[in-house]
């Protein structure tokens, strides 16, 4: 390491990044904000009120794409971003309005404040300390949407055999699927009724319905819902009774909601067994840190004593994922 670049100096370049990115990212997101809540005043400005019959007014509504409070990093996060469209989906598939600049300045903003975590409180150098704080602002906010997603792809499987249900009552009573499907937006709650209104929104806008339900098919990402394509698909092509295929394929998602509930009772010991081994380490340096503090002094004073930690928790955690993996199946 060059003379000029001792401790002091790495430690304040580590602690200036660190604060400085974070406070010139928000200050770029509120500029995008302004600008964005001036660029939604004009367009009001423009579509002014629609005054119905009755006299009242309301606002009139936009069914074109939803505007970005942060149009600028979404041009620049979208030019230098690798699997772009895989990203969208993820955030797509959370149900919260998130972008990918949005997304952007979390991670950037998360490996600043890692980086200056791990520079202040271990030993290791700048570049180590950069590699970390990026492996962490990469990995946290990845894991937390992918949470998010499997959250509300559960919620909608729980609520979308009901869904069938009001479209199988509201084909027998004479009225088409695309009918169907409106009232049962209109009738349940989220997430199911918020995809199916999507589904209105588009089709008022004159696309085909088919086209409408693979996107939300893509956006959602779940079997149960393939398979309810799939059979309109079909029943368009060969024709049918489509009421009772979707009433039989009503009855096929509880069944397999049944089986998967039935699966992971049987996996519970397993899944006991993994909580019990991933936790018996945390819980044992834990009681050393509070009878012998100095027998983990090196784990965290000495260079080789924080190699080992990294290898020891890469260990930990594939060991957890394989456990996990064990004691998961697919219905």
């Amino acid at each position: 390491m060059p003379e000029f670049l001792d401790n002091v100096t790495v430690l304040s370049i580590v602690l200036g990044i660190g604060v400085g990115l974070p406070f010139a990212l928000a200050a770029f997101a509120i500029n995008d904000y302004f600008q964005s809540r001036r660029h939604n005043r004009r367009l009001q400005m423009v579509y002014g009120a629609v005054t119905t019959a009755g006299g009242t007014r309301t606002a009139a509504r936009s069914l074109s794409r939803r505007e970005s409070n942060t149009p600028k990093i979404d041009r620049v996060a979208k030019r230098w971003l690798p699997r772009r469209d895989a990203l969208a989906a993820r955030l797509a598939r959370t149900g919260y309005a998130i972008s990918i600049g949005q997304y952007a300045l979390a991670v950037l903003a998360l490996s600043g404040v890692a980086t200056l975590a791990v520079g202040l409180l271990t030993p290791l150098g700048f570049l180590a300390s950069l590699l970390v704080g990026a492996f962490l602002g990469i990995a946290l906010p990845h894991f937390v949407i992918g949470k998010l997603g499997n959250r509300r792809v559960k919620r909608f499987l729980l609520l979308f055999p009901e869904a069938i249900d009001l479209m199988v009552r509201a084909l027998r009573s004479g009225l088409p699927i695309s009918e169907a499907i409106v009232n049962a937006g209109q009738e349940l709650a989220e997430p199911v009724g918020g995809e199916l209104r999507l589904v209105e929104a588009g089709m008022r806008l004159g696309r085909s319905l088919e086209s409408l339900l693979w996107e939300t098919a893509k956006r959602i990402d779940a079997q149960e819902f393939r398979f309810f394509v799939v059979a309109l698909s079909v029943q368009r092509e060969t024709g049918g009774n489509l009421a009772e295929t979707l009433a039989n394929l009503a009855d096929v998602l509880r069944g397999r909601r049944q089986m998967r509930a039935k699966v992971r009772a049987m996996a519970s010991e397993a899944r006991a067994t993994t909580a019990i081994l991933g936790g018996l380490p945390i819980l044992v340096i834990g009681l050393l840190e509070l009878t012998t503090p100095a027998y983990l002094k090196p784990m965290v004073s000495d260079i080789r004593g924080i190699i080992l930690d990294f290898i020891g928790a890469g260990m930990f955690l594939f060991g957890i994922y394989v456990m996990k993996k064990l004691a998961s199946f697919e219905i």
